[in-house]
């Protein structure tokens, strides 16, 4: 298992088909054993869990789920809960809904549920993730920021995530809501750790190794500072450009793949382009 990754990984980008071809669940789906997965939807990041929840439990038996579970955690004291962490020991995919990151890791930071989601992972279940679910996935995470925006300091505030990836920053509704400027104001606090935009209907699978194959119809970005050779953020004042020059970026669409050990795109799997 790579240092940076810890078990296989569906990181999308938000707002995935749920009525057409359901690719991106599909894959994560047979990721997790197909008509014999066992998926435990936590739906902890938004305050419509029963809703939400509802509609992903519909999808999941649809696409041919053996069994799906709702985990409604709405509190710290239900993440405490041993019948929860029984339910995810039992499951074979996890998939954490869309909402408030802030939410989802301040709820289940530290608590039991946190440590079998993490056992989990271990011992090879596929964990996914969408929108926020998806930022919250790394050891640090986007809590907001300005969209639209070019780089510029303080307009993103940022906070420890789930740490299922290290070393990279993941940001969703990518192209949809212009997000280039705070991934790059990111990276520019710490040049070492790339930066992952994800459009919508897109993902990333990340296997324990550290390659990622990009799925879906939009793309991802990946923004590596390592190549920085000027920036003026720790000189610059709240609200100011910033300077950033010869940072490296790739934009990847469906079925390139991005080695992150290496740093390094790949070429295009062809069966991933379906």
């Amino acid at each position: 298992m790579s240092a940076k990754v810890k078990g296989n990984l569906v990181i999308i980008g938000g707002a995935e088909d749920k009525e057409g071809v359901c690719l991106i669940l599909r894959r994560f789906l047979a990721l997790a054993g197909g008509g014999e997965a066992v998926v435990a939807v936590i739906t902890t990041a938004t305050e419509q869990a029963e809703e939400v929840g509802a509609e992903y439990s519909r999808l999941f038996y649809r696409l041919g789920a053996a069994e799906v579970r709702h985990l409604d955690v709405p509190d710290r004291e239900t993440a405490r809960s041993t019948a929860l962490a029984d339910t995810l020991r039992r499951s074979t995919g996890v998939f954490l809904t869309g909402g408030d990151q802030l939410r989802l890791t301040s709820i289940l930071g530290g608590t039991p549920l946190a440590g079998a989601l993490h056992a989990a992972a271990g011992r090879g279940a596929v964990i996914a993730g969408t929108s926020a679910g998806a930022s919250a996935m790394s050891a640090t995470m986007i809590v907001e920021g300005q969209d639209g925006s070019a780089p510029r300091r303080s307009i993103i505030n940022m906070a420890p995530g789930l740490g299922f990836l290290k070393e990279v920053v993941v940001d969703q509704h990518f192209a949809e809501r212009g997000r280039i400027g705070r991934l790059l104001a990111a990276i520019a606090e710490n040049p070492y750790i790339l930066g992952l935009g994800l459009d919508e209907d897109t993902a990333v699978v990340c296997d324990a190794d550290g390659l990622l194959t990009v799925v879906g119809s939009g793309a991802c970005t990946v923004v590596d500072g390592l190549t920085i050779r000027e920036s003026n953020v720790s000189e610059s004042s709240a609200g100011d450009p910033l300077v950033l020059t010869h940072v490296t970026l790739h934009v990847l669409p469906a079925g390139y793949t991005f080695n992150l050990s290496r740093r390094e795109p790949g070429a295009v799997r062809p069966e991933e382009t379906r």
